[in-house]
């Protein structure tokens, strides 16, 4: 039985921990798997890792305990008092494997410039691999959302972007694609779950594709969006024409106050609104609006109205809200992303992954938003390894 590491990039952020709860929970029988993709009955028979049996590390600008993190998420309602307190003992275990970063801000450059940043990230990444006698490792960000960076020219080949590197000033990359680098120079795998730039660049296409190794992406659809992208083609289906469909986001975890920041929230709005103005076409009006409210914590609230026409021009409207705890909906995703990426990874399969579309908001390769396809190809895919398992037997 191959090891499998879990390298978590803002492993003491919210999604993070509550991922971490959710593996350690299952592994001590205190939960159950409700939430995973994975648990459903189409997955069943498939040789996933088992979620208890990964190795956690990580990285992180903060330096909170992770017991401590997890009662803080306790008191929030995200996880469940009794469950953080049972896995004081696991939490403070993992602890240990996590590494302190003291990052840099986006217009900024780390100590040694961004070659020596990315020395230490390989450096973190192959302690990680070598001191838990890991077989394969997986690095999932879950980091704050980071601005949008110019995509020079630099950036198109391995070549040219370590050439850049040490002579790139501030504002050049992110903490993101450092990692993202960093993860495939070193043989990992890699899953961005953010909005940020990270592995979908042609350098880092090209490195993973050269290595032989799997990636997905990007920034996890979990709430609002996975409701467009269900409710979207039935508004097409019915050919009925969507004028305008805005929105507005409420959240008040860290997430949300990083969100205040234009740069930050302009890199979050080009996922979000991304995949509903792909399936609608020209002429409809989209936009959608984050607001950070600190007193709702981990729950965000997302209400919208669609505005559309139907027969004989008659026009109607349509309303939603959507209120969700963000981590809660946001981690087991997590699991199921590193489950699943692990088996294609296994089966040998590389580059971009279309079978794991339907977690993103921007899915990297899938060539669909419509949730209901997606899930059809990830379904589709699952057949496969299932008529391949058969015949090896």
């Amino acid at each position: 039985m191959e090891r499998i590491g879990v390298y978590l990039l803002g492993a003491r952020g919210n999604v993070a921990v509550t991922a971490l709860c959710g593996a350690l929970a299952q592994r001590r029988g205190l939960a159950d798997a409700t939430g995973m993709v994975t648990a459903g009955p189409e997955f069943r028979g498939l040789q996933l890792p088992e979620t208890g049996a990964l190795v956690f590390g990580g990285v992180d600008v903060s330096s909170v305990p992770l017991a401590d993190k997890a009662v803080r998420l306790a008191e929030e309602r995200v996880i469940p008092t009794r469950i953080a307190h049972e896995l004081r003992d696991d939490l403070r275990d993992v602890n240990t494997r996590l590494d302190h970063t003291e990052g840099f801000a986006f217009g900024a450059l780390p100590r040694g410039g961004l070659l020596g940043e990315l020395t230490r990230t390989e450096e973190r990444l192959a302690r990680f691999r070598a001191d838990h006698n890991l077989d394969r490792v997986v690095v999932v960000n879950v980091a704050s959302t980071e601005p949008h960076f110019a995509e020079t020219p630099d950036f198109d080949t391995p070549e040219s972007l370590m050439a850049a590197l040490p002579k790139a000033g501030p504002g050049f990359c992110t903490n993101t694609l450092l990692n993202a680098l960093a993860a495939l120079r070193q043989g990992c795998a890699f899953v961005n779950f953010t909005p940020s730039q990270g592995s979908e660049l042609p350098a880092l296409r090209r490195i993973a594709r050269d290595s032989r190794l799997p990636h997905a992406g990007k920034d996890g659809k979990t709430g609002e969006t996975l409701l467009k992208t269900v409710l979207g083609p039935m508004f097409l289906a019915r050919n009925l024409k969507v004028l305008s469909w805005v929105g507005n986001n409420f959240l008040g975890n860290n997430d949300g106050k990083v969100l205040e920041a234009p740069a930050s929230k302009d890199s979050k709005l080009r996922q979000k609104d991304a995949a509903l103005r792909e399936m609608l076409g020209g002429g409809s009006f989209v936009q959608t609006d984050i607001k950070y409210v600190p007193s709702l914590g981990d729950w965000k609230t997302a209400w919208d109205l669609i505005h559309f026409r139907g027969f004989l021009g008659t026009e109607m409207t349509m309303q939603f809200t959507w209120q969700g705890c963000d981590s809660a909906l946001a981690a087991p995703l997590v699991l199921d992303l590193v489950r699943l990426l692990t088996l294609a990874w296994q089966r040998g399969e590389s580059g971009l992954l279309p079978q794991l579309a339907p977690f993103f908001k921007n899915p990297l390769d899938g060539h669909t938003h419509d949730f209901a396809q997606q899930m059809a190809g990830l379904y589709a895919w699952v057949d496969t390894v299932r008529a391949t398992a058969s015949q090896r037997k």
